[in-house]
C-alpha cells in the first residue's frame, strides 16, 4: 500500500493514495517532529523534487504514517529516512489539526501527532537529497522572527505550529521567547 495513508471519507478512515488525499483535501493523519538542542530547533529545507511546497522551510521532518503504523514508530522510521539520523527516540507531545492551503490546488488536512526529540550536540545528520536540501539549526526566538519577516520561505504548517501551537509544542522553551 504504498503512496496509501490513512484518510477520512465520510467519517471512516480509509487508505487513499497520496496525492488524491492533497487534491481533494481529505482530512488525513500525519505526523511532524521537532528535534531540538540547547533552545534551536533544527529544521530541513525541502527537496526541489517534492510535490509541494519545494525549496520551502519546514520543521526537522514529518510524513504520513502508513497504514498500521504507529505514530511513534512512523516518526522514528521518517527521522532515519529525511534525515538519517538514528538513536533518538521522540516523545508525544500533542496531537493538532490544521487546513492549508500547499499550491498547486493541493491542500493539507491534517490531524498530525507531534513529537519533539532531544538531540546531543554530537547528533550525526545524513540528508536524503530526494527530501532535503539542507538543514540547519537556528534557535527558537530566531525562527519566530523569520517566519514573520519572510512567511514565503517557510512551509504554511511551520507557520501554523509556530504562531499556534507552540507552546504546546515547545512547553516552557516558547515560554522563553
Amino acid at each position: 500500500m504504498k503512496d496509501m495513508i490513512p484518510a477520512w471519507r465520510d467519517g471512516t478512515l480509509v487508505p487513499v493514495e497520496k496525492l488524491e488525499v492533497h487534491q481533494l483535501g481529505l482530512r488525513h493523519k500525519a505526523v511532524s517532529i521537532f528535534v531540538l538542542n540547547q533552545g534551536r530547533v533544527l529544521i530541513q529545507q525541502r527537496a526541489m523534487g517534492k510535490y509541494h511546497t519545494p525549496g520551502l522551510w519546514a520543521n526537522t521532518c514529518c510524513t504520513h504514517p502508513e497504514w498500521d503504523e504507529s505514530p511513534a514508530d512512523c516518526a522514528v522510521r521518517r527521522l532515519g529516512e529525511e534525515l538519517g539520523i538514528t538513536g533518538l527516540y521522540p516523545s508525544f507531545r500533542d496531537r493538532v489539526e490544521y487546513r492549508a492551503n500547499v499550491g498547486g490546488n493541493l491542500t493539507e488536512h491534517e490531524v498530525v501527532d507531534i513529537f519533539i526529540a532531544n538531540a546531543p550536540d554530537d547528533l550525526v545528520i545524513t540528508p536524503n537529497p530526494d527530501e532535503v536540501m539542507e538543514t540547519r539549526w537556528v534557535d527558537l526566538y530566531e525562527l519566530k522572527v523569520q517566519v514573520r519577516r519572510r512567511p514565503w520561505e517557510f512551509t504554511p504548517w511551520l507557520r501554523i505550529y509556530l504562531a499556534e501551537h507552540s507552546e504546546k509544542i515547545f512547553g516552557e522553551m516558547a515560554a522563553r521567547v
